[in-house]
């Protein structure tokens, strides 16, 4: 890797925020980046940086077609990619749709942290950080070295899911940083046909999940098939129905999570320690 310090590409971000998942398919990505442009929507200046080195999939979540590139600015630095008011770094920018990445771990980590440094990132009020589901090399790579501010914690409300959701929230508390919140995902099955409501991968979970670590839900949304419909269409639900019910519900996650953060500038701060 080039010398190239965390400063180089990380100075003038206030907050980098985790958002991550003991497992796949709860939803992380689509949180990740409906939270990202409903901060945005608030008036924040706002990237998002999809850590999922193997998997990327914010660039088609934000509707930029295959064979988009950063530019790149002193043969080192890549300036991140704009759409819907948002600005956003991934492996999907350097890689076709066609491309896997049979790499080991200290490769995909050493090419997250290019991307992390050595993107020119400017002045931003918000990182947010789409990160692989586990807790593996990669989530504590990142862990260790980005500051976070904080993490998000999505689930569902099934078991397994909420399992899972536990060994996350644990990985973060052994890194010393703070869960802001958890987003339940999936939480209530609304019928098209008839207006039936039914909690079909179980509720309360996520509540008992976060009293059990200190914490709070920050939000829930519906099994709603439109949310993954509008996402896979390049327009997720803060972009595709800003006054709709969804959108508001991500918008009130995001007000939440600018709020907690607030009040940890005021005490000081998370202190960051690795044991």
């Amino acid at each position: 890797m080039a010398d190239v310090t965390v400063q180089d590409g990380l100075a003038e971000i206030k907050h980098i925020i985790g958002v991550a998942s003991g497992k796949g398919g709860v939803g992380k990505s689509t949180t990740a980046v409906n939270l990202a442009l409903a901060l945005a929507a608030n008036g924040a200046k706002v990237g998002i940086l999809d850590a999922d080195i193997y998997g990327p999939s914010v660039p088609m979540m934000l509707g930029l077609p295959d064979g988009t590139r950063p530019q790149v600015e002193e043969e080192k630095y890549f300036l991140p990619v704009p759409a819907h008011g948002i600005v956003s770094m991934s492996m999907g920018y350097l890689v076709t749709e066609q491309t896997p990445m049979v790499w080991r771990g200290p490769m995909a980590t050493g090419a997250l942290m290019q991307m992390l440094n050595q993107t020119r990132w400017g002045a931003l009020d918000y990182l947010v950080v789409d990160m692989p589901p586990g807790t593996g090399d990669i989530q504590l790579t990142l862990a260790q070295k980005a500051s976070m501010a904080g993490a998000v914690i999505v689930t569902t409300p099934q078991d397994i899911a909420l399992l899972d959701a536990r060994k996350a929230i644990e990985m973060f508390g052994k890194v010393k940083i703070p869960v802001l919140g958890i987003v339940e995902n999936m939480a209530i099955h609304r019928c098209s046909q008839c207006g039936h409501e039914e909690p079909i991968f179980g509720e309360g979970g996520g509540q008992r999940v976060a009293a059990q670590y200190h914490t709070e839900v920050l939000g829930s949304l519906p099994l709603d098939r439109l949310i993954r419909e509008q996402v896979d269409g390049g327009r997720p639900s803060v972009i595709a129905e800003p006054e709709g019910s969804v959108a508001q519900r991500y918008g009130e996650i995001a007000a939440r999570i600018a709020v907690i953060l607030a009040g940890i500038d005021r005490s000081g701060g998370p202190q960051i320690t690795i044991e």
